[in-house]
């Protein structure tokens, strides 16, 4: 069992190739997604994700509250200047349905 995570991305940035997607990622693409930002983009800090959860992890607190640190931290990449230019694992991740992180390792 696992718990994913709807992602909706809407934007005017023409680096992004959608205005508007929507795409369901786990908890551990967006560790891969984090890692590969932070090989690739050295010059930026990368924020952190919220902390593994090994108790009660399917309970409703506990995921909001992943969720919304999930939001915040996707918030703050996806806004960044130079990952928004720099980047390119931002736009696969954040709107491509078939986002693979072993495409990216």
């Amino acid at each position: 069992m696992y718990t994913d995570y709807e992602v909706m991305c809407k934007t005017n940035i023409p680096a992004f190739k959608l205005r508007h997607s929507i795409v369901r990622r786990r908890y551990s693409d967006f560790e891969a997604f984090r890692d590969i930002l932070e090989r690739e983009s050295t010059r930026v800090n990368i924020p952190s994700l919220p902390g593994k959860v090994f108790t009660n992890r399917f309970s409703d607190e506990v995921i909001e509250s992943r969720r919304e640190g999930l939001e915040r931290f996707v918030t703050i990449v996806a806004g960044h200047p130079l990952l928004q230019t720099g980047s390119k694992v931002l736009c696969a991740f954040l709107q491509d349905p078939a986002w693979d992180k072993s495409q990216w390792l």
